[in-house]
C-alpha cells in the first residue's frame, strides 16, 4: 500500500558540461554570469542541459565544446535528431547571465559577460525556433538550478548580489 521509491539519478554540471538524459534524472548547476539552457520533451521525457560560460570562441576544432552557447545549441540539436526527435518539440527554458561583480562596472571599464551571455541565449533560441517557455535571467548574483527531467519542471534559487551605495 505504500507508494513505491523510484530511484532518481542526480548529476552535477559544472561550467561547460552538457548532459542529454531520460527520466529519472535530475540536473543540477549553479550559475553567476553563465547561463544554463534546457530543453525537454514532454511526451518522450528526454532532455538536457548545458552550463555554458561564454557566446561564442572561433572554432579551432571540429569539437563541440558546451562552454560556448552556439556550439551548446549545435550539441542539444544533434542530441534530439539522434534520440529521432526535433528541435522544435522541445520546451526550452533559459537561466542566468548574472552580474557578479556590479560594483565594479563604475569603476572599470571591461565586457559584460552576463550580458552577453543572456543575448546568446535568446539569439541561439531564436536562430533554432525553439519553444521559449521560461526564462530567470539577468540581475546580480547567482543562481543554483534543479531540472527534473520527468516532469519538465525546472527550480531556481536566486541569490542577489546586495551593494553598498
Amino acid at each position: 500500500m505504500s507508494a513505491a521509491i523510484r530511484e532518481v539519478a542526480e548529476v552535477y554540471l559544472g561550467p561547460g558540461e552538457f548532459r542529454f538524459a531520460t527520466c529519472p534524472t535530475r540536473l543540477r548547476t549553479i550559475l553567476g554570469s553563465c547561463v544554463a539552457i534546457t530543453l525537454w520533451h514532454p511526451q518522450r521525457k528526454i532532455g538536457g542541459m548545458c552550463h555554458f560560460m561564454l557566446p561564442s570562441r572561433v572554432r579551432c576544432s571540429t569539437a563541440l565544446n558546451g562552454l560556448y552557447a552556439d556550439e551548446a545549441i549545435e550539441l542539444f540539436v544533434r542530441q534530439a535528431r539522434a534520440h529521432r526527435t526535433e528541435p522544435e518539440e522541445y520546451q526550452l527554458k533559459l537561466f542566468g547571465g548574472g552580474e557578479m561583480f556590479p560594483e565594479l562596472q563604475r569603476h572599470v571599464a571591461f565586457s559584460d559577460v552576463a550580458r552577453l551571455n543572456v543575448n546568446a541565449a535568446l539569439e541561439m533560441a531564436a536562430l533554432y525556433r525553439l519553444d521559449l517557455i521560461a526564462q530567470d535571467m539577468g540581475s546580480t548574483g547567482y543562481r543554483s538550478i534543479v531540472f527534473d527531467l520527468c516532469n519538465g519542471d525546472v527550480w531556481v534559487r536566486h541569490q542577489p548580489i546586495r551593494t553598498l551605495n
